[in-house]
């Protein structure tokens, strides 16, 4: 699948909107496998297309990958990733659930339904207990994941 992830999303830059779902201090994280050489855990998010507004593209991708309704709240923090051939720049903002109902979704974007391998809210202690290799690299710039919502600014992961 590493090697599709190539294919698919290298060459260019793909622009991703993020979101931070925080719920009684557990943040929502999904457990992406077969895109990476290891699982890896980060929040819900997804490539922007064309004509599509942020907004717009989080509460889709909140949607798709989660079943839940969203509302987008302020802007957080960007940041980028250049591993050749990948491009990334990601968008983070806050967001609130308007609906309770979690359940694994879809990635549509490469056509598997087994890239997503769980979704669920975890507290700040399981999210230390996760390898460094298996999150979101925007974790490293903490020491603890309970402030990953106060980063501010544009990070180079």
């Amino acid at each position: 699948m590493e090697n599709e992830v190539h294919t698919y999303y290298g060459n260019k830059v793909r622009v991703r909107i993020c979101g931070l779902c925080i719920v009684d201090e557990n943040l929502l994280l999904i457990n992406h496998s077969s895109i990476t050489k290891t699982n890896l855990w980060a929040p819900p998010g997804g490539g922007l297309n064309f004509g599509e507004s942020a907004e717009d593209c989080l509460k889709r991708e909140f949607l798709e990958e989660t079943s839940l309704k969203v509302e987008v709240g302020s802007f957080l923090f960007a940041c980028e990733l250049i591993r050749h051939p990948l491009h990334a720049v990601e968008i983070f903002f806050q967001v609130n659930p308007i609906t309770t109902e979690l359940t694994k979704g879809s990635d549509p974007e490469l056509g598997s339904p087994d890239i997503i391998k769980e979704v669920r809210f975890k507290s700040w202690k399981e999210i230390q207990a996760i390898p460094p290799n298996e999150i979101h690299g925007i974790f490293s710039f903490i020491d603890h994941p309970s402030k990953v919502a106060l980063l501010k600014g544009y990070f180079r992961l």
